[in-house]
């Protein structure tokens, strides 16, 4: 599951990173809220949606304001151990500054610092107690020994490292197919792929609306779509 990291530093001074999945936090800044917990964006209470990769990038930007973050700690925390070019980097920077109706000549939230990287330079603060917003339905996609969240919006599932859900496998096209996530309800739709996208042994033609439990197949690979359910009453152990 991606989660933003919130840097800290040691005693000789180097940056290092945890994952703050652990203790989620909600930010204000201007006429946004940012929650980490939710993974929602909201402006005056109208949700933003962005796309996860863009979400986590905004994320590492806000916990980190006191500083600027190079390029190469912001690729390392988005895409470890994995190679992408420069500019997927740049195309998720315009993706956040377009949902905050940022000017990258004239910046109100994220500076470029020229030759390094990147600043959030707005005010943010921490919001106290928890918040009402994105209490919808949560979506996960299960695959091997991986379970990944699904966000609100758009979210692409394949092989290019820059996919919501990447799946780096034999027979999955680089953008294979999208689940989108709206108002309760999460709907599946092929982008076109060489080998198909199939729920069970139908393939998907036309959007396919998925329930808890679906198994859904792109080339060799199945993923599990679920829908956690609230917990029930714990029994005694014998």
């Amino acid at each position: 599951m991606e989660v933003a990291r919130i840097s800290q530093q040691r005693d000789d001074g180097r940056n290092v990173t945890r994952s703050c999945e652990a203790h989620p936090v909600t930010f204000r800044f201007g006429p946004f809220l940012l929650d980490t917990n939710t993974r929602q964006l909201r402006r005056n209470e109208r949700e933003v949606t962005l796309p996860p990769k863009a979400f986590q990038l905004l994320s590492l930007l806000v916990e980190n304001r006191s500083r600027a973050m190079s390029r190469q700690e912001l690729h390392e925390q988005l895409w470890p151990s994995t190679f992408v070019l420069e500019t997927n980097l740049a195309g998720l920077i315009a993706e956040v500054r377009r949902a905050l109706e940022d000017a990258a000549d004239a910046p109100s939230y994220i500076r470029t610092v020229q030759r390094f990287g990147y600043q959030f330079i707005a005010d943010a603060q921490e919001a106290e107690g928890t918040t009402e917003i994105g209490m919808a339905t949560t979506y996960w996609l299960v695959w091997q020994t991986r379970q990944v969240s699904l966000s609100a919006g758009e979210n692409i599932v394949g092989r290019s490292p820059d996919a919501s859900v990447w799946i780096d496998a034999d027979g999955v096209s680089r953008r294979h197919a999208r689940i989108v996530v709206r108002d309760n309800d999460a709907t599946l739709e092929d982008l076109g792929s060489k080998n198909g996208t199939f729920v069970g042994a139908v393939q998907v033609t036309t959007p396919w609306r998925l329930t808890d439990g679906d198994q859904i197949r792109l080339g060799s690979v199945v993923l599990t779509f679920r829908v956690p359910q609230p917990p029930g009453t714990t029994n005694t152990a014998p």
